[in-house]
């Protein structure tokens, strides 16, 4: 089975429009987690315009689940994940004004950056994952990193669902294979739904976890957390 890490930002994205605490970002990822989600996703941002860096400290104190960090490894990022030690930390290549993820790394131009950053976060036990495009010279370029796994950046997938679902998984299916050929484990995130998902995961039998946020969110304000996670959970077993 697909793992499930529910990314909470859409959450504190509400909280902080009103300050205070509500929701309260804590009592939702222990009801997330209650719930049936088997990790939780943050993207702490420079700006902290959601997820703020304090958040991230505060998590692991509720935390029963996997924990994943995400975001652009400059200096400040660094040192919270190498301070919280999550689970797993997902490299990603967003620039800091970025609304939401929009490209996977170069693996090829950025192989030493990569490189050092992942050989830290792995000295401390994180397990490293880096977002990436279904390019096969990118996910050979990610085997020379070191990382223990990528992320596919799946918009282009989901775009392209409801159009023609066989052309849209096309390219993930030969990364896929890539992946696997190369001992790179597979994630997958970024716009997948209860529409799209099952047959996303369906199609890639060795995917390991996907993140989701902004549809689960959405999903949830007619449906409820308590029904659309097993929803989820459903469409990822297989």
């Amino acid at each position: 089975m697909t793992a499930l890490s529910v990314n909470i930002n859409k959450v504190a994205t509400l909280r902080n429009a009103r300050g205070g605490s509500m929701p309260n970002l804590l009592e939702v990822t222990k009801d997330l987690q209650r719930y049936g989600a088997q990790g939780i996703t943050v993207h702490p941002r420079p700006d902290e315009r959601h997820i703020r860096y304090e958040d991230v400290r505060s998590l692991p104190e509720v935390l029963t689940t996997e924990f994943n960090i995400e975001g652009n490894p400059i200096p400040k990022f660094v040192d919270l994940v190498m301070e919280v030690k999550p689970t797993q930390v997902t490299l990603v290549p967003d620039a800091e004004d970025a609304i939401t993820s929009n490209a996977g790394w170069d693996t090829i131009k950025n192989q030493d950056f990569l490189r050092e950053i992942i050989k830290k976060f792995k000295s401390v036990g994180i397990r490293t994952s880096i977002f990436i495009d279904p390019i096969l010279d990118q996910i050979e370029g990610a085997v020379a990193t070191g990382t223990d796994r990528i992320e596919l950046y799946t918009e282009a997938y989901a775009t392209d669902y409801a159009r023609n679902r066989e052309k849209a998984i096309a390219p993930y299916l030969v990364a896929s294979e890539k992946a696997n050929e190369l001992g790179l484990g597979i994630n997958a995130g970024h716009d997948l739904s209860l529409d799209n998902v099952a047959y996303f995961s369906k199609m890639i039998p060795s995917l390991l976890e996907v993140s989701i946020g902004h549809a689960l969110i959405c999903e949830s304000l007619y449906l409820g957390f308590e029904n659309v996670i097993p929803m989820y959970l459903q469409r990822l077993s297989h």
